[in-house]
């Protein structure tokens, strides 16, 4: 099976969330009040004193409070749907990370930067083989996305 490619231009945001900001929800509101039809998460750091977070195969989430680091946020958004995952490391410098819920909570401060891909869209489509809505590369000008873009 052919991977699914385009190339984009971008647009890149900075966002910096306060104390108490929930990661997953103020995300998704940024995403759906500037009409992101396809963006990624550039880089994060920051902190969180609550995390919320799916790990791999498991139905239930794992959470925690205390005072964690943010070592790394990845994925993708639209103002549709947001497909994320945290890394995150406690006091002694344990990682762990997994599919990005609601209710992680931030401490200090989470310093985002996120991009905005002009020329493409992102959608949700269920996938036969995996079971679940999974990503749909579309163009914005049309243009084919098995294979090679021109």
């Amino acid at each position: 099976m052919t991977p699914q490619y385009i190339s984009s231009s971008s647009e890149i945001s900075v966002i910096r969330l306060k104390p108490g900001a929930d990661l997953r929800i103020s995300l998704q509101e940024f995403a759906a009040q500037n009409k992101f039809s396809a963006g990624v998460i550039v880089t994060c750091v920051g902190s969180l004193t609550q995390y919320n977070l799916r790990f791999a195969n498991q139905k239930t989430p794992s959470t925690a409070t205390g005072f964690f680091e943010i070592v790394s946020l990845v994925g993708t958004l639209s103002e549709t749907s947001l497909h994320l995952h945290l890394c995150i490391s406690d006091g002694h410098g344990s990682t762990l990370g997994g599919h990005l819920l609601e209710n992680n909570l931030v401490y200090t401060t989470a310093e985002i930067a996120v991009a905005r891909l002009r020329d493409i869209e992102f959608h949700r489509v269920h996938d036969d083989v995996s079971g679940y809505r999974e990503l749909e590369i579309r163009s914005r000008s049309g243009q084919d996305t098995d294979g090679k873009i021109d």
